[in-house]
């Protein structure tokens, strides 16, 4: 039998050994070719940050937008419609930090638009250094740079995976909103100073502005943009989807004794330069200007993807004056959706269409105006830290013999003087206990959370993940505050804010179209965190060094 064996498989071999006779008598090895594709990757990835825009307003008005704006969006790209914020608090800085790192405050240390420095007392704002300059105006509104934020950026991987010959530029009317999406390594960020009307940038990016840019800032585009007021799109009274056209929650611009249309901004502005932001033009300026950036970087025709960061902040800015049931509001997305058809139908002609990626989403959503929910009989009250800081403070000091041992309320959190506790060698759990035990009993709270014992606390999810994944010990407060469905922090009477855990203010939209990305939708749950590592993936590059998200497969999949 064995050697039967042995000739078999003798056999075999020749047999296979005159298979592979060549024409020549050798013997030719058949080796498989692979071919390599080369490595494809977009001219430009532009990432679009509305602001204050919830995810519900693209279909709210969806009859109502063209077919070039969010309709090509939805009808060309993939939407994620479960879109949600995973940190407290839900601020403009800290979403727009998120959305380009991946990361979450606890780790990128954005944990406010501005927070209390929590060993030394210091208020400190987001984007603030005193190193820098302004560059394009004479004044110290371009005194800022990214280096508060503690982690690299999709942006900032994308220029280190390039060796640097990817061009990264920033834009909004917000500094906040151009210099964290922008990154470190960001070639340029622009934003809006308000006295000259001019965009502006700091020496932490160059020495004097681009000619481009100086050339746009003296065209005077501001004056040009308002100088007829603001009038509605369509016949005022085809505004279905909004309130009536004076409601006792919306704002008014200096010198408007109603909040009607029309609104003549163009005097409001003579007398406070801040009241452009609040209109729907300050959009309009954004991404002329973004365009006139597409120009002068050359972006999308180098060797290497670029990448184009832009925020439309004047939804922000109307949404907190005018509150998201306004005719304002639902004017400003209407004609940002012609803006952004504009914008696209401008790179489909200078890059080719189909040969640029864009995504679009937010930093946050917005509540409805406190008013507008009573008189709904909704459940909806304001709330004001400073009445509750002071009482607690008087408590504390009757209890453990020491004055203002709570700096402020800041960020929906109790920010304590660590130092005097520590100098008086007073018991800071027994201080955080009696103030938890305190504010858990007042109106309008659902929790007061000691963060430290977050574990022990009956807090359910996903909102405990949202307290830990907000909490920076060095930049935020020991206790967070969590208020009741409906209520928020009482800035003014009127209009809205955001800043809660609340899906109205967590659940954003989050669209992508264009190179590498298929048409559809999904349902399923993403996060904020994921968008970044979305953005690596589809690059093919590293996600960002402080990324806890994951990528969305269901985009490019087919």
């Amino acid at each position: 039998m064995y050697r039967k064996n042995l000739l078999l498989i003798g056999s075999i071999f020749l047999s296979v050994l005159s298979f592979g006779q060549g024409r020549k008598g050798g013997f030719a090895r058949v080796v498989p070719t692979v071919q390599k594709p080369d490595l494809a990757r977009p001219k430009l990835v532009v990432g679009i940050v509305v602001d204050q825009m919830r995810w519900d307003y693209l279909y709210r008005y969806y009859d109502r937008y063209g077919t070039d704006g969010f309709r090509r969006m939805l009808g060309e790209g993939f939407t994620c419609e479960n879109t949600l914020i995973n940190y407290l608090p839900s601020f403009t800085a800290v979403g727009h930090t998120c959305v380009f790192t991946g990361s979450v405050p606890a780790l990128d240390g954005i944990s406010g638009n501005e927070w209390i420095e929590q060993l030394s007392g210091k208020t400190v704002y987001c984007t603030d250094d005193s190193t820098v300059r302004t560059v394009g105006a004479d004044n110290a509104s371009g005194k800022m740079s990214p280096r508060n934020l503690l982690v690299s950026t999709v942006t900032d991987e994308l220029r280190l995976a390039s060796n640097f010959q990817s061009k990264v530029v920033g834009v909004s009317l917000k500094d906040r909103a151009a210099i964290l999406p922008a990154g470190h390594a960001a070639n340029a960020a622009f934003w809006l100073d308000d006295a000259t009307g001019n965009f502006v940038t700091s020496t932490y990016y160059m020495q004097e502005l681009p000619a481009w840019a100086d050339a746009f800032n003296k065209t005077r585009p501001i004056e040009k943009l308002i100088q007829n007021g603001w009038t509605t799109l369509r016949p005022i009274d085809t505004y279905k989807n909004s309130d009536g056209d004076d409601q006792v929650w919306e704002g008014r611009y200096p010198g408007e004794t109603s909040s009607t249309f029309p609104h003549h901004i163009d005097e409001a502005y003579k007398k406070s330069k801040g009241t452009f932001r609040p209109t729907p033009f300050g959009n309009t300026l954004t991404l002329d200007f973004a365009r006139q950036a597409v120009e002068g970087y050359q972006l999308g025709s180098g060797p290497a993807t670029d990448f184009l960061t832009i925020n439309c902040a004047s939804t922000d800015y109307v949404g907190h004056m005018f509150g998201p049931n306004s005719i304002e509001v639902e004017d400003t997305y209407l004609r940002l959706d012609q803006d952004l058809g504009k914008f696209f139908h401008y790179l489909d002609a200078r890059l080719g269409k189909g040969n640029y990626t864009v995504f679009l989403t937010a930093d946050h959503g917005a509540a409805h105006a406190i008013s507008y929910m009573q008189k709904h009989e909704l459940p909806a009250d304001f709330w004001n830290a400073q009445p509750l800081v002071d009482t607690l403070n008087r408590l504390l000091a009757a209890r453990f013999g020491v004055d203002k041992l709570i700096r402020s309320g800041l960020n929906y959190q109790l920010n304590f003087d660590l130092g005097k506790i520590e100098e008086n060698r007073l018991d800071f759990d027994a201080i955080k206990r009696l103030s938890v035990e305190y504010v858990q009993r007042q109106p309008g709270i659902s929790f007061a959370v000691d963060v430290d014992k977050i574990g022990q606390a009956p807090v359910p999810e996903p909102l405990k993940s949202m307290i830990i994944n907000g909490y920076n010990f060095r930049r935020s407060g020991a206790v967070q505050i969590v208020l009741a469905a409906g209520w928020f922090e009482a800035y003014g009477k009127t209009g809205t804010t955001h800043g809660t855990w609340n899906p109205y203010d967590t659940h954003i939209p989050l669209v992508f179209m264009g190179w590498g990305i298929r048409q559809g939708h999904t349902n399923s749950s993403v996060n904020m965190t994921d968008i970044a590592p979305t953005v690596a993936a589809l690059l093919h590059i590293q996600m960002p060094n402080g990324a806890v998200g994951k990528p969305i497969h269901e985009i490019t999949e087919k």
